[in-house]
C-alpha cells in the first residue's frame, strides 16, 4: 500500500516543487507531470499503454471542452466590456455612492470584485477593484490584500460556476446538489469576510457605524446564493449573490451618513444616465438571461439545447464513460452569444468584436496546455488506480478525523496551481475515494475540496503577481504575501474546524 502511495504521489510533488521551489511555468510543469504519471500509470499500476493513452486524451479533450472554452467565453465578455469604454461607466457607478472607504471597499472590492469572478474570473476580480481602491487613496498594499482576501469565497462559483461544476464533473456526483452543498458550507465565511474587509480599512473600530451595512453586504451574498444553486444551478449563483450585493450595499450607502474619519480625496466622478448605464450593462444582463433561460427552471428550453448533444467513447479501459459535447447548452457558447448581441447594443462593429474575441484566442494558450495537461493527469491517475492509492492511504493515516484535513488539501491545490478549477480536477476523485473508503458523506467531503480551494487562491503566486502588477509595485509581492498569508491560516483554520464540527453535528461525517 505505501509503495504505491508514494509513487501516486510522484506528480503531485512535482508539481509542486516545479511551481513553487523551480518557478516552472505552468504549462511545462503540467506536461511534465503528465508524462510522469503515464509512465508511472504503465510500468507501477499495470495500466495498459492503449488505456493510458486514451485517458491522457481524454483528459486533453476535457480541459479544452468545456473548461477552456468557458473560459474564452469569459474573457472575452471581460475585454468587450473594457474595449467599449462600459467598464468605465460602472465604475463610475460605483464610486459615485459613497465616500466612505469602508463602504467602498464592500461596494468595489466585495461587491464588484465578486462580480467580475463570478462572470469572467482569472486576475480580473483583484486586478481591476484594486486599481479603482488606490485612486480613493487607499495604501497599494492594503489595497491588494483587501482584494485578495475579497475575492476567496467568489471563486467556488468563479467563471459562471466552472469550479463547481469541474468539482461535480470530475468526482462523478450530481451538479446542482454539489453546488447547494458547497453554497451552504461557504455561507458563514460570506458572512465573515466583509467584516475582515472593514477591519483591514482601519482596525477593528472601523467596524463601528457600518455594522449593519457590512453584515447586510455579507447576507445578500450569501442568500441569493444559496437560494440559486438549490433551484436553478451552478452556473448563476456568485452573479446572483453579487449583483443583490451591490444593490443592497448602494441602497444602504445612500441612507448612510458618511463618518470625515473614514472619507477619501476623490475627483468629480462622471454622472451616467440610466439609459447609458443599462447599456454598459448589457452584456452582463444578457449572460444572466441567456444561462438562466437554459437552465433546468425553463425544461423545454433545456432539453432543446441538450439535444443536440454529441456522445461519443475515448477511453479504451474498464468502466469507461461517453464524452459529451454539450456545444449548444455550454455556458461558454451562451455567453459568447450573449457577449457578442451586448457588444453590438453597445456600439461595437462586428470586426472590432471578433478583434477581441481574436486576442483572447491568442493568449489563451499557455493556460489552455496547463489546463488540458493537468485534467489529463487526473484522468490518468484516476484510471490507473493512483488516485485511489493516495485516498486509500491518508485514510489508513489519519483514520476518521481525515476530513478535518479534507480543505488543506483543497487549499494546497490551488496555492500551488493558481486555479480552484484546476486544484478541482487534481483532488476532487481523491477526496471522494477517501468518503467512500470512510463510509461518511461523499458529497460533503468533497465539498471540503472546494471550500478550501477558496483559502489558497488567498495567496497562490499567480494571484500575488496579479496583485502586484495592478497596484503597479512589482517587487512587493513578499510583503503582500506575508500579508494575505495571515488570514489565509485564519480562513483555513476556521473552514476545518467549522465544516468538520457541522459534518459531525448533521450525521454527514462520523468519528
Amino acid at each position: 500500500m505505501w509503495v504505491n502511495f508514494i509513487f501516486a504521489l510522484i506528480p503531485i510533488v512535482w508539481l509542486v516543487v516545479s511551481l513553487t521551489a523551480l518557478k516552472m511555468p505552468a504549462a511545462r510543469a503540467g506536461i511534465i507531470a503528465l508524462l510522469l504519471a503515464m509512465l508511472l500509470a504503465i510500468f507501477a499500476f499495470k495500466l495498459p499503454v492503449l488505456d493510458t493513452a486514451t485517458g491522457a486524451l481524454e483528459g486533453i479533450v476535457g480541459g479544452i471542452f468545456p473548461i477552456v472554452y468557458i473560459i474564452v467565453a469569459a474573457m472575452f465578455t471581460s475585454k468587450v466590456t473594457f474595449k467599449s469604454g462600459a467598464m468605465q461607466k460602472i465604475q463610475d457607478m460605483l464610486c459615485s455612492l459613497t465616500t466612505d472607504k469602508r463602504i467602498l471597499v464592500l461596494l468595489i472590492a466585495w461587491g464588484f470584485g465578486g462580480f467580475l469572478e463570478a462572470i469572467a474570473g482569472f486576475g480580473t476580480a483583484v486586478a481591476i477593484p484594486a486599481s479603482i481602491l488606490m485612486t480613493f487613496g487607499i495604501n497599494p498594499i492594503e489595497a491588494a490584500v483587501i482584494c485578495l482576501v475579497a475575492n476567496t469565497t467568489p471563486t467556488a462559483f468563479g467563471a459562471v460556476g466552472l469550479p463547481v461544476i469541474t468539482l461535480a464533473q470530475t468526482a462523478g456526483l450530481d451538479v446542482m446538489h454539489t453546488a447547494f452543498i458547497v453554497s451552504l458550507q461557504l455561507s458563514v465565511l460570506i458572512l465573515v469576510i466583509p467584516y475582515i474587509l472593514v477591519g483591514l480599512t482601519g482596525g477593528v473600530k472601523a467596524i463601528k457605524g457600518v455594522g449593519f451595512i457590512t453584515f447586510m453586504s455579507g447576507l445578500a451574498f450569501a442568500l441569493p446564493q444559496v437560494l440559486v444553486s438549490k433551484y436553478v444551478g451552478a452556473e448563476l449563483p456568485a452573479i446572483a449573490g453579487a449583483i443583490v450585493c451591490i444593490l443592497v450595499t448602494a441602497l444602504l450607502a445612500k441612507k448612510h451618513k458618511d463618518d470625515p474619519t473614514y472619507a477619501v480625496a476623490s475627483e468629480e466622478v462622471p454622472k451616467h444616465t440610466a439609459g447609458e448605464l443599462l447599456q454598459a450593462c448589457a452584456p452582463f444582463i444578457l449572460v444572466f438571461v441567456f444561462v438562466l433561460a437554459a437552465s433546468s427552471l425553463f425544461p423545454a428550453i433545456n432539453q432543446a439545447l441538450n439535444s443536440a448533444t454529441i456522445k461519443f467513447q475515448i477511453y479504451t479501459g474498464k468502466n469507461a464513460g461517453q464524452f459529451s459535447l454539450n456545444w449548444l447548452s455550454s455556458p461558454g457558447t451562451l455567453i459568447l452569444v450573449a457577449t457578442f448581441i451586448g457588444a453590438l447594443i453597445q456600439g461595437m462593429k462586428v470586426g472590432e468584436i471578433f478583434g477581441v474575441l481574436g486576442d483572447v484566442i491568442k493568449g489563451i494558450g499557455k493556460t489552455a496546455v496547463t489546463i488540458a495537461s493537468i485534467v489529463a493527469l487526473a484522468k490518468v491517475m484516476g484510471y490507473a488506480g493512483m488516485t485511489s492509492a493516495i485516498a486509500v492511504a491518508l485514510v489508513k493515516l489519519m483514520g476518521p478525523v481525515y476530513p478535518l484535513i479534507a480543505p488543506v488539501i483543497g487549499a494546497l491545490g490551488t496555492f500551488v496551481t493558481g486555479s480552484d478549477t484546476s486544484s478541482n480536477i487534481l483532488f476532487a476523485k481523491l477526496q471522494y475515494s477517501a468518503a467512500q473508503t470512510l463510509g461518511v458523506n461523499k458529497t460533503w467531503v468533497v465539498a471540503n475540496n472546494m471550500v478550501g480551494a477558496t483559502a489558497g487562491k488567498m495567496i497562490s503566486p499567480q494571484s500575488i503577481a496579479v496583485a502586484s502588477t495592478a497596484i503597479g509595485q512589482e517587487g512587493s509581492e513578499g510583503e503582500i504575501l506575508k500579508r494575505a498569508f495571515k488570514w489565509c491560516g485564519i480562513y483555513t483554520v476556521i473552514i476545518c474546524v467549522f465544516l468538520y464540527a457541522v459534518g459531525l453535528a448533521t450525521g454527514n461525517l462520523h468519528f
